[in-house]
């Protein structure tokens, strides 16, 4: 009998030890993972703040009467495009993420194109209220590589509780997934070519 009573004492103690570790693993990866889905939330908004400015910037660049229409269409589909891009929090992948990038990139492209052909309208880089967009833009640029290093930053400690042993195992039982890491544009790491030759 008194054997009987141990070995019901140890596989509750076992069975509440496998418990406790669940719990532990399941809140700890909730957590984390809540971190990095508000801290892309913050992404997100960096670039709506950009996408926002873009609007205003078009608008002021418009009233330059003699400025090239197609570089300004350009601009407006690149921002129609990077605004059609939704990545879910949640579930965040590399191929959504490369998707999301490839439309921010086009944006950028568009955007840097803009601010060259601006060069040419002393009228228009004198305008007080383009000036304030640029800089506001410039502050953005800023902040959006901020936004993304901090949402990598959030990403890496989930990742890590979740591939670790023996918490790989309950991940997979528990659909905890790994979480994509904001990557930089494919040849991002040259630097631009900038043509100022306008003839």
């Amino acid at each position: 009998m008194k054997k009987g009573l141990i070995a019901l004492i140890v596989i509750v103690v076992i069975a509440f030890g496998f418990y406790q570790w669940g719990v532990g693993f399941n809140n700890t990866a909730v957590a984390l993972k809540e971190t990095s889905t508000k801290t892309w939330a913050n992404v997100e908004s960096t670039y709506q703040r950009r996408n926002d400015l873009i609007g205003n910037l078009v608008k002021t660049v418009q009233g330059a009467a003699d400025f090239e229409r197609g570089t300004l269409t350009d601009v407006i589909e690149a921002r129609a495009k990077a605004t059609s891009v939704n990545i879910d929090p949640t579930n965040i992948t590399p191929e959504q993420l490369a998707q999301f990038n490839q439309a921010q990139s086009g944006l950028s492209g568009a955007l840097s194109k803009l601010l060259v052909t601006v060069e040419r309208y002393p009228d228009l880089k004198a305008n007080q209220n383009f000036l304030e967009l640029q800089s506001q833009l410039e502050g953005t640029e800023n902040r959006i590589n901020v936004a993304r290093d901090r949402f990598n930053a959030t990403v890496e400690p989930y990742n890590l509780h979740i591939k670790k042993f023996p918490n790989s195992i309950l991940a997979g039982f528990l659909n905890f997934s790994e979480l994509a890491y904001y990557k930089a544009d494919a040849g991002s790491e040259n630097a631009p070519d900038v043509d100022f030759d306008f003839e």
